[in-house]
């Protein structure tokens, strides 16, 4: 924790410790350490807590760290407008300050953990519908003020019902988790990979040189797709459905995209619904394919 101040209590020896204090001689040694490395808090000791709102550092500092001020003699309403602000805990008493720090950065923590809950299909562990749709809305955002192709490619796959019916649900997971991986592990780190439903995938292609180039990958994705999986001892099959939509030709925000996207892959046939598994082949190996 970054704690900045002449008169922060003493942090090493209490017990809502330990903490692991970085002691800071003025705010832009602080916004320095903040920019430079996460925190779990910020301690501000302050005679001045009416003006914590103008310092830019607070307002990065609250998104991700939990932030504890102590003024002893601040005022009601400064008080709430720091609340309001995003500061966890206003103090009188820096002797309060140990407890006070332990229980924000706990709450920090649970806030996270439900983001993260929120924003994320579980049995994938891949961003869900709704955080493609936010991050896609932030990068549309950006594509205003500096333009640049992108792609939205949607993968509806059949195969994961059959799965289901025969294996159980749990070999079905098994299944889309190892899709998921597989989907991932082609794609640039840039590249988002969500999940918008039981049986569907989409990729975003945040940055491309061509319309061509979205097709090449989604091209590419519906084959690693169609390849055989191992799932209980078995070689299983996924039918791709694959579409694409390009910014800005089909669209300049995040649902039209996706909507397009999906809609394509609707209409076409499955990727190698006709193909057959040749009996000497094997299963194919994937980065995921490591029996659970």
């Amino acid at each position: 924790m970054l704690c900045l101040g002449d008169d922060a209590p003493d942090l090493l020896a209490c017990p809502y410790g330990p903490f692991v204090v970085e002691r800071c001689a003025s705010p832009d040694e602080a916004a320095a350490r903040l920019r430079e490395a996460s925190h779990d808090a910020l301690l501000l000791v302050t005679l001045a807590p009416a003006e914590l709102p103008d310092w830019p550092a607070l307002a990065q500092a609250v998104l991700d760290t939990a932030v504890v001020v102590v003024a002893p003699a601040v005022l009601p309403a400064a008080a709430v407008e720091l609340l309001q602000f995003g500061v966890q805990d206003v103090l009188a008493d820096v002797a309060d300050a140990p407890r006070a720090l332990r229980l924000a950065i706990e709450r920090r923590r649970q806030l996270a953990a439900a983001r993260k809950g929120y924003s994320t299909d579980l049995p994938t562990g891949l961003p869900n519908h709704s955080q493609l749709l936010e991050h896609m809305t932030h990068l549309l955002a950006l594509r205003e003020r500096e333009p640049a192709p992108m792609a939205m490619i949607v993968l509806r796959v059949d195969g994961l019902a059959t799965v289901a019916e025969t294996l159980g649900q749990e070999s079905a997971d098994v299944l889309r988790r190892k899709a998921a991986v597989r989907l991932r592990a082609a794609l640039r780190a840039s590249d988002v990979v969500a999940s918008i439903g039981h049986d569907a995938f989409a990729v975003l292609l945040a940055w491309i040189d061509s319309p061509a180039d979205g097709e090449r990958v989604m091209d590419k994705l519906a084959a690693i797709l169609s390849q055989p999986f191992s799932v209980a001892g078995r070689a299983q099959r996924l039918l791709p459905h694959a579409g694409l939509a390009s910014y800005p030709e089909h669209g300049k925000n995040a649902e039209a995209l996706l909507r397009r996207a999906l809609g394509v892959a609707l209409q076409f046939t499955p990727v190698g619904r006709e193909a057959a598994l040749p009996a000497d082949r094997g299963l194919a190996a994937a980065a995921n394919d490591e029996e659970a």
